[in-house]
């Protein structure tokens, strides 16, 4: 099993990148998020990645932390996703969004993908709320960054990397609203689970006082979600 890739990208394109790894290329599938982050052509990378097997078919598929890796390990598991469409939903979403929707059920939010109809999300949405508050929790161990391997090494002996100089410019990421961390959920989740809350109330709550203030720290958002979970007079 190939889990991570290093080399340095030959070519990049919206939906996948070309890397070299010791004077092999890799096509690695990617998402827009991920394709948007990638350093220009000629400069070195690293991607966790996915293999898919089949009878006529290997392809790879590639993330740029192990927590977008997990979130696309489950949503191929549900019937009717496969591994185009897990891209196109983090390249929608992004793995906090997608974990923040799962854990409020908002199903229209995972609609917004391309290739997703209303059954399809709510089914992602039905069939992964259970499961999201564990990869919510897990969340600050699991965005550890792909990194880049070091061009002299992934390129191997006797392979001159692709010069600098012609490098296209790299494609910027679409701009977007301060996010709360993973780690902030994740410790937010622990705090809530720790006081006796159910983990798919919590997560519940942890997500939705992460949309009404992106960007809080943990404290902030434990105080929030706190005063959701709070019995209503």
């Amino acid at each position: 099993m190939i889990g991570r890739i290093a080399g340095v990208i030959l070519h990049r394109a919206p939906d996948h990148v070309l890397i070299d790894v010791r004077g092999v290329g890799y096509i690695v599938h990617v998402n827009e998020r991920t394709a948007a982050a990638l350093p220009p052509v000629g400069q070195a990378a690293a991607l966790y990645t996915e293999l898919l097997v089949r009878e006529d078919l290997l392809q790879l598929f590639g993330f740029s932390s192990l927590l977008e890796k997990e979130w696309h390990r489950l949503l191929t598991s549900v019937q009717g996703i496969g591994a185009k469409v897990s891209l196109a939903i983090l390249g929608t979403l992004g793995p906090e969004g997608l974990g923040r929707a799962i854990a409020l059920g908002d199903w229209a939010a995972v609609r917004k993908s391309p290739g997703v109809g209303p059954k399809l999300a709510q089914r992602v949405v039905l069939e992964l709320k259970d499961k999201a508050p564990g990869i919510i929790a897990m969340g600050g161990a699991l965005t550890v960054d792909a990194g880049a391997g070091g061009a002299e090494i992934a390129a191997g002996p006797g392979v001159e990397p692709a010069p600098a100089a012609a490098a296209a410019p790299a494609a910027q990421p679409p701009a977007a609203a301060p996010a709360v961390s993973a780690a902030a959920m994740a410790d937010a989740l622990s705090a809530l689970t720790n006081l006796g809350y159910a983990a798919s109330e919590a997560a519940a709550a942890v997500a939705q006082a992460a949309a009404l203030d992106p960007g809080a720290a943990t404290p902030t958002l434990i105080r929030a979600a706190l005063r959701l979970l709070a019995p209503k007079e």
